[in-house]
Formats: C-alpha cells, sequence, structure tokens
C-alpha cells in the first residue's frame, strides 16, 4: 500500500506568473527530498532504463541537442545537461506534447551523502494556454500529473516500503488508494492556485474538476 498523505505531504508545490523576455510564463514547480544520493538521484532521473522503471519507456539521442521520446506521451529536446558537481545538477527540455510546447528545468541539490533534493519547474507561456482549459482545471491539470511521477520516483529510491510498476500504474490510479491520492494532489494544487492569488471558490471548483478529469469521477465525488 502507499502511504498516501506521507506522499503528498512530502511534496513542496508553487505556483507563480514571470515576465521572461517580454512573454508572461506561467510557472509550476514541485519539490520532493529523497533517501538517495545525487549520483543515484541523477542515474535515476537520466538513464533511459531507469526511467522506464518509474516513469514511462524513453528512447531517442539521450544528450544535449539531440531529440526523446516517451513512450504515449510527449517528446522534445534535450536543451541543457550538467551532471553532479559541488552538491548540484541539473537538466532542461523542451516538453511537446499536442502540439504545444512547454519548458521542463529539473534541478538536483545533494542535502547529504544520502539525500537529495529534486526540483521540477514547468513553463508554459500563458498565451498558450487556452482560457477555458485554465479557467476549468488551474494547475492541476498538469500538477496532479507531476505527482504522480514524483511518487513514481519516491517508490523507486525507496522513499516508500511500496512498490507499483509503471505498468500497473493506470489500474493502481483508478482504485480507491490512486483516487484519494488524486483528490489530495488536485486539493493541494488548488491551495498552490490560492496561494498565488485565485479566489478560494475558484480553485476549489478547478480540483473538483482536475480530480474528475484523472479519475472519471464527476466534480464533488
Amino acid at each position: 500500500m502507499v502511504d498516501v498523505l506521507t506522499q503528498i505531504d512530502a511534496v513542496t508545490r508553487t505556483l507563480s506568473t514571470e515576465d521572461v523576455d517580454g512573454e508572461a510564463m506561467r510557472i509550476q514547480t514541485i519539490t520532493q527530498s529523497y533517501p538517495a544520493g545525487i549520483d543515484d538521484v541523477w542515474d535515476a532521473t537520466t538513464t533511459a532504463e531507469r526511467i522506464q522503471r518509474w516513469f514511462l519507456p524513453v528512447v531517442g539521442d539521450l544528450r544535449v541537442g539531440g531529440r526523446y521520446q516517451l513512450t504515449g506521451n510527449a517528446s522534445g529536446e534535450i536543451l541543457s545537461c550538467t551532471p553532479p558537481a559541488n552538491g548540484s545538477a541539473n537538466y532542461s527540455v523542451t516538453w511537446e506534447f499536442a502540439g504545444g510546447v512547454t519548458w521542463l528545468s529539473v534541478r538536483l541539490t545533494s542535502l547529504d551523502a544520502q539525500r537529495t533534493r529534486f526540483e521540477l519547474s514547468h513553463r508554459s507561456r500563458v498565451a498558450d494556454i487556452p482560457d477555458e482549459m485554465w479557467e476549468t482545471f488551474g494547475p492541476g491539470a498538469t500538477g496532479v500529473g507531476w505527482d504522480q511521477g514524483l511518487l513514481g520516483l519516491a517508490l523507486h529510491l525507496g522513499a516508500q516500503d511500496s512498490r507499483i510498476s509503471p505498468e500497473e500504474g493506470l489500474e493502481w490510479a483508478l482504485s480507491d488508494e490512486g483516487k484519494a491520492f488524486a483528490r489530495a494532489s488536485a486539493d493541494r494544487w488548488a491551495e498552490a492556485y490560492v496561494a498565488a492569488g485565485a479566489d478560494p471558490d475558484v480553485a476549489a471548483r478547478t480540483a473538483a474538476a482536475t480530480f474528475g478529469f484523472y479519475t472519471g469521477q464527476t466534480p464533488g465525488a
């Protein structure tokens, strides 16, 4: 069994809007610390053989300037890659899905020999996200998916005494435990939305819609 509340509480979520080169960019950041050294976390998040064990199978030319393809999901270009040195590491890629382009940046920070902080920032142009989609789902539309990804990494790195393979992920997501996770994640992203200035009633409505999207439930179920 997954300890849903422990995992939800282990993650920090923030939302902001910033001007980048004259364009409004919406930035979602999700962070968790893992019980593994930085070299192990780097290997788990940058090598194809390990990525498929907690996320999705990936193919491509996994080097700066190369392109990757996640099975049944996004593709993109690897923009930068700085392996661990002096307690930190980072990489960035484009995230190309359904005809749109957004950007991911991952930063690892060594907390000590056996603990590493993983921080993922997902940037998108405000103008590129349809108003109707944002008004309906808010940050949870992508946020819940990233929460599920960080859970997969937590299980892979031993942060929880449980195992769910990527192949079992969809079945788990529709189980009672998986639905409880999606509900809690959607609610926490609503809290981040309020902290960024959203009306609490609007944020609550987007959380309900996001939960419904991820689980097939009607809002409020």
